[in-house]
């Protein structure tokens, strides 16, 4: 019997966290194991598309299409040759769309229902929310069943984690009653710093074995990677940042099994 589509949403309201980077590298992780990966970009400045190997300018139909009804997911889905899973691309245009979207009935339940159509077809789809608390991110988190939250181990990071918590618990009583928090995710991560230290000792204190063990570190090369339209695991397998996305993707898989 094929184990159940896991679709994990990777959140966080607060830019430049390393939220695009996790969803890329997971998602070629997860390849790389042999699972069939489908990454929904959600942000209208299609990192996560560019970063995977396409170029997010000439992506038509887009996710922008799909969330207005235009397109199926299927017609909009294009290769990551390089990353060897699926991707639907996003663009400039989503930024518009998310206005659109706000006349339309059901604008919340959008994305679940259009991935209805090929979520079998896969075994994680990897959604990559923009860092707002938008309805776009509403979309991710209806349609998934699990958010992975990405964050770097700093004062306001705790501060914006409460937030996030809460818009989490308020999808699941009003439009998802599944949605879970799949695990925190510390990016970025320098054990030099004190106050990394210690906050990551505050994570594990309160949040226990929602707290993945793997840790992401400060990487120049998972830096470099997007600007070749590679996943670092593709740029550089032996990095120390590529080795930590190999073992989250374990992590992940294990949680799924």
């Amino acid at each position: 019997m094929r184990v159940k589509t896991k679709v994990l949403a990777i959140a966080n309201q607060k830019g430049g966290v390393g939220k695009t980077t996790t969803a890329i590298n997971l998602s070629a992780s997860l390849s790389l194991a042999s699972k069939k990966v489908l990454l929904i970009d959600l942000d209208p400045q299609g990192n996560a598309t560019t970063g995977s190997g396409i170029n997010k300018d000439s992506a038509n139909p887009s996710v922008y299409q799909v969330l207005l009804g235009d397109s199926s997911i299927d017609t909009a889905t294009m290769r990551s040759q390089e990353g060897g899973f699926d991707v639907v691309p996003a663009n400039r245009h989503l930024a518009g769309g998310e206005i659109e979207l706000v006349e339309i009935e059901d604008r919340e339940l959008r994305l679940k229902k259009a991935l209805c159509e090929v979520s079998t077809n896969y075994d994680y789809v990897i959604i990559d929310c923009p860092p707002a608390l938008s309805l776009l991110t509403i979309n991710g988190f209806t349609a998934a069943n699990a958010v992975m939250i990405t964050m770097q181990c700093e004062y306001y990071a705790l501060e914006g984690l409460r937030d996030l918590v809460e818009t989490i618990k308020r999808i699941r009583s009003s439009f998802n009653k599944k949605l879970q928090i799949e695990g925190l995710l510390r990016t970025m991560y320098d054990p030099r710093n004190s106050l990394t230290q210690q906050v990551s000792d505050d994570l594990e204190e309160h949040f226990g074995d929602k707290v993945y063990r793997t840790v992401i570190p400060r990487n120049i090369r998972l830096a470099e990677a997007p600007s070749f339209g590679l996943p670092a695991v593709s740029f550089d397998a032996s990095s120390r940042g590529a080795l930590a996305y190999l073992d989250l993707a374990r992590e992940v898989m294990g949680h799924n099994s």
